[in-house]
């Protein structure tokens, strides 16, 4: 079947505005976005620019919005945004600095992400060759460690489109897998960045970022366990 696709695209080196293009695509229901993505860039028209790279839904390269929703193109079936004979309407993910069409600069995103030391800290000696855990300390912070710094939940955030200098759902939850590690003792090294106007009480608990989780993780409820450690 032929579908519609509406693009926003956007050149800053040589448009003045961004613009929508469409396309028409030949595609089967159980067909990705990211298939007829790559279809036009291959055969009709090889200007347009996006990300990918695994196409299986771990690298999380295919951040986008898809009909308003932040998806990944390539766990986003054209069977379930086709909406009649209307067209599907891709933009870049919101929140950043546009590069080129639906690329966008995640430069500010990884900085928070590094404000939180999304790593382990202990420098306790450790008595065996390892700091052993048990299964049911490791599942206290289990479903945070699915995440795959895709920017989806950035992007649908509703805070962040009215203070840029929110932490975002992302950077938290890489602190919360930290902060909930039986092993870690990095939690004062970390309040400064989450015990800030701009940190976890940012929060407004609207849920979006947890809806829009291609890895299904509870960023809301992780984010709101952060609140209640920090008091």
């Amino acid at each position: 079947m032929k579908i519609e696709l509406k693009i926003l695209r956007y050149s800053p080196e040589t448009d003045q505005l961004p613009g929508y293009q469409s396309y028409q695509v030949e595609a089967a229901p159980d067909d990705r976005i990211l298939d007829a993505l790559v279809h036009i860039q291959r055969f009709v028209d090889p200007t347009l620019s996006f990300r990918k790279s695994c196409a299986h839904g771990v690298c999380g390269s295919d951040g986008m919005r898809i009909n308003g929703k932040d998806r990944l193109a390539c766990k986003t079936l054209v069977k379930d945004v086709l909406n009649g004979s209307a067209p599907v309407t891709i933009e870049p993910l919101a929140h950043f600095p546009v590069q080129k069409d639906l690329i966008v600069d995640l430069t500010l995103f990884f900085e928070k992400y590094r404000s939180v030391k999304p790593f382990l800290i202990n420098d306790e000696p450790v008595a065996a060759k390892e700091r052993i855990q048990t299964p049911d300390q490791h599942s206290a912070f289990d479903d945070t460690t699915l995440c795959i710094l895709c920017a989806v939940c950035y992007s649908a955030c509703p805070v962040l489109g009215r203070n840029d200098r929110f932490l975002g759902p992302a950077a938290l939850v890489q602190a919360s897998r930290f902060l909930h590690d039986s092993r870690d003792k990095g939690l004062e090294l970390r309040r400064p960045a989450l015990d800030d106007p701009d940190g976890a009480r940012a929060c407004e608990n609207r849920f979006e970022c947890t809806r829009s989780c291609p890895r299904s993780i509870k960023v809301t409820r992780r984010i709101n366990e952060i609140k209640r450690k920090l008091k």
